[in-house]
């Protein structure tokens, strides 16, 4: 899929991997929305990317999400690539004091929820192009949990799930392409709490979803993950192991 001259909303756009690809697909001639929660970072970052569109929105509130809609709608409706990349993340283990109901209910509203309404809803404007994506921004844990980030993965997992019915449900009579970016740990504000300053460059991540987005690539495994889902292929006890330091 050619990726030039294409309209392009991210949400989570104003900083880590968002703000990457949106930098990327921006110098690669494509008009940007970014779309995020905190107005003053949405500011500086389309700052940096001249004739791009920053709209705040926490894309966990419908009547947000409702006027998001609505002004894409009437103000770029030549929208031709959703890119769901919001996220949100609990560092914890499972125990009986870790309220892990609600920190489950915070991550899937934001990394799963937030994310069928949104496509569901862009969907016809989508519909619309000749040449038209979406991209979910999931993660190595999808194919195997990380304990200390365990709803987290959960709600990963179920973003992989529904990509590949959205995937397979879209072909059937739409020019939509559905991609699924899995990175590893990467090096953003993100993920500074559970040891991002080890993970790959956000910069890398968002290179790589060009590049696989221009040749079709679908399941984006990048970096460690391409290798680490042929080890769970194999063996998912010694990946569940590898990925948790299990011995």
């Amino acid at each position: 899929m050619n990726i030039t001259n294409k309209t392009v909303l991210i949400t989570g756009g104003g900083s880590g991997i968002g703000y990457e690809i949106a930098k990327l697909l921006h110098a690669n001639g494509n008009k940007i929305i970014i779309v995020g929660r905190t107005e003053s970072k949405l500011k500086a970052a389309a700052e940096t990317l001249p004739g791009a569109t920053a709209i705040r929105c926490d894309i966990n509130n419908e009547d947000n999400v409702q006027s998001l809609v609505q002004k894409v709608t009437e103000e770029h409706a030549d929208l031709s690539v959703l890119i769901n990349n919001a996220g949100r993340a609990f560092a914890y283990t499972h125990n009986e004091n870790a309220t892990a109901f609600e920190k489950a209910t915070e991550e899937f509203a934001t990394n799963y929820f937030s994310v069928i309404r949104l496509t569901e809803k862009l969907l016809p404007l989508l519909k619309k192009q000749k040449d038209a994506a979406i991209v979910n921004v999931s993660s190595i844990v999808a194919y195997s949990p990380q304990s200390l980030l365990p709803t987290y993965s959960d709600s990963k997992a179920a973003v992989h799930s529904y990509t590949l019915s959205l995937r397979h449900s879209l072909a059937k009579d739409t020019a939509i392409k559905v991609f699924e970016l899995l990175p590893p740990m990467v090096n953003t504000e993100f993920s500074k709490d559970i040891g991002g300053e080890h993970g790959m460059p956000a910069g890398e991540v968002a290179q790589a979803l060009k590049d696989a987005i221009e040749n079709n690539v679908y399941e984006i495994q990048v970096g460690q993950t391409a290798e680490f889902r042929k080890f769970f292929l194999d063996s998912p006890s010694e990946a569940f192991a590898m990925m948790n330091q299990a011995k």
